[in-house]
């Protein structure tokens, strides 16, 4: 009896993993569903699901799609005050990393980014390290990294390959 308990865990967990991988691959299919000035937050939750986060923002609020940590991108999607949406950006690239800077605090930086792949605590440093696993035009695997202090604010940032990635 244990055994076939184990089995079913074993079987529900792998079924939920490749649901979860699959979801990214569904993404340009279900931007492609969406228009700016046209599409309302029904209809990007309709194909989006429920989001990750949702941010107030100057002129309506910001839906967050979390992609991480299996995949390479996270989804900033924002509806305006009118209840349609205004903009829908893939966050982690090159232009957004070089926005984060010493002193940021991590509310600005999550908001920015979205939730990160790893959160790795080191008690001794006093600091926490934050990971996004990323794409480097055209297709390298990288891994950005920001370190923040106590006071939940970065003290350092910056991107390296994904080791991860590379063939055993």
């Amino acid at each position: 009896m244990k055994r076939r308990q184990q089995w079913r865990i074993g079987f529900a967990t792998a079924l939920l993993a490749a649901a979860l991988m699959g979801l990214s691959g569904c993404d340009p299919q279900r931007i492609g569903e969406l228009e700016e000035g046209v599409s309302t937050e029904a209809d990007v939750r309709a194909r989006f699901g429920e989001p990750e986060n949702i941010w107030d923002a100057p002129n309506g609020r910001v839906l967050e799609y979390n992609r991480q940590p299996q995949g390479q991108k996270n989804y900033m999607i924002t509806i305006g005050a009118d209840g349609k949406m205004s903009a829908l950006r893939q966050v982690l690239t090159p232009e957004n990393f070089a926005k984060v800077q010493p002193g940021m605090m991590m509310e600005d930086l999550r908001k920015l980014l979205g939730k990160p792949a790893k959160v790795t605590p080191y008690a001794l440093k006093r600091e926490t390290e934050w990971e996004w696993r990323w794409v480097q035009p055209p297709n390298s695997p990288m891994v950005f990294t920001a370190v923040l202090n106590s006071d939940q604010r970065v003290l350092r940032s910056g991107s390296t390959a994904d080791r991860s990635t590379e063939k055993q």
